[in-house]
């Protein structure tokens, strides 16, 4: 072998047209990776959420059936108690406050609960999100 053989030779200068097109492919290979793992994850949560949502209707209507019986028995509780020709009023008015304090204290915990977790999928949007900065950091250096 000659000594010319061991040289690297450089690799031949590409057109720009080339270099676009190669940035184009990169760039929808790499945009079809990223929708694959955000309809991955979309998924997921369907998947609980076709058992979590009728499991919860079923609930709420149960719920709201023995809240209804539960608030009449209250209120005939409470109108025992009480002497006065308006007895079913008090009684009413009583229950009616008592279920208007529970219900701003469980308003403001389920706002305060639904801040802190996002129904957005978070570890898709946080990788676009350093994709973007990547991109731009490679274009920049391109330029």
């Amino acid at each position: 072998m000659s000594p010319e053989a061991h040289v690297a030779t450089p690799p031949a200068p590409r057109n720009l047209s080339a270099m676009l097109a190669e940035i184009a492919d990169e760039l929808q290979s790499f945009l079809e990776t990223r929708t694959a793992i955000l309809k991955a994850e979309l998924r997921e949560k369907a998947a609980h959420w076709k058992l979590a949502f009728p499991s919860a209707g079923i609930a709420l209507l149960l719920a709201l059936v023995a809240y209804l019986l539960i608030n009449l028995a209250l209120v005939a509780l409470i109108a025992v108690f009480i002497a006065s020709p308006f007895r079913w009023f008090f009684a009413f008015l009583a229950i009616g406050g008592l279920w208007l304090v529970l219900g701003g204290v469980a308003a403001y915990t389920g706002m305060r609960e639904m801040s802190l977790n996002r129904v957005l999928p978070r570890r898709t949007i946080e990788t676009l999100k350093g994709d973007k900065l990547w991109v731009q950091r490679e274009v920049n250096n391109q330029i």
